[in-house]
């Protein structure tokens, strides 16, 4: 074990954490509607010096798969700002706060819930730790957040934005449809805060609706789906990690 900025860090990357102890997880993507079993609270605000794009592969092998082996979904990493600010991203502006949820998970659950979300989050994504801001101006949090980092093999950099719309469009995996988790991602990061718009994802949002009108009109024709209904993005709290692995197949 070793220390980090005061946090006691065990061989694998996870807090060690005594029963008097918090521990908070920050969610960027999935996790703000689909939460971690065996939290006890849940806070909507903020990290900085960080970029949500939709640059992260979905492979099979992982939890939220919403593509196949042979052609992988679309799901959100975060890129550190001064990397991001050196690429040529069509997007060429960001959010100075990147909006989501922190939960806090029971100490008596920590090992079990980190077991799980290192399966959930499998596949490129790598544990760091970072400051969360509270939306109702309280201290600062320390979290851990999973981040697919660009030296890892699913992250493919710098998109453009119509192709990968289309790409996301036709995309489906085991844990549903790709286009559900960029709608389901648009419509939680809007019930969040007034401010909690991430523009990346809601010009892929109106680019991927439109990419269904045109389908639904006979403009073009279908990729893999053709759907244009509503998402079927509910937020529910669970108990335990089977109920929670349930959850991720819908």
């Amino acid at each position: 074990m070793h220390n980090t900025d005061g946090v006691v860090i065990d061989a694998t990357g996870h807090p060690s954490t005594s029963p008097d102890e918090e521990f908070w997880i920050f969610g960027y993507g999935s996790l703000i509607w689909k939460p971690p079993p065996h939290y006890d609270r849940r806070i909507p605000g903020w990290v900085t010096g960080y970029v949500r794009r939709f640059w992260q592969l979905t492979p099979s092998t992982s939890q939220d798969h919403r593509g196949t082996p042979a052609a992988p979904g679309r799901v959100v990493t975060l890129i550190e700002r001064s990397f991001w600010a050196s690429l040529a991203d069509a997007h060429d502006s960001a959010p100075e706060k990147v909006w989501g949820t922190a939960y806090r998970i029971k100490a008596e659950h920590v090992d079990e819930v980190s077991k799980y979300l290192d399966i959930r989050e499998i596949n490129g994504y790598t544990i760091h730790y970072t400051p969360f801001h509270p939306a109702d101006g309280s201290a600062p949090i320390r979290t851990l957040v999973y981040i697919g980092t660009p030296d890892n093999d699913q992250f493919v950099g710098p998109q453009d934005p119509q192709a990968l719309a289309e790409h996301i469009q036709k995309s489906e995996g085991p844990s549903g449809l790709n286009r559900d988790y960029l709608l389901g991602l648009e419509k939680a990061l809007d019930e969040l805060s007034p401010e909690s718009e991430d523009a990346h994802v809601t010009d892929l949002s109106n680019r991927l609706r439109e990419i269904e009108r045109r389908i639904k009109s006979g403009e073009v024709k279908a990729g893999v789906n053709g759907s244009s209904g509503p998402v079927p993005h509910e937020f529910a709290k669970v108990s335990s990690v089977d109920e929670q692995e349930e959850t991720e197949k819908v």
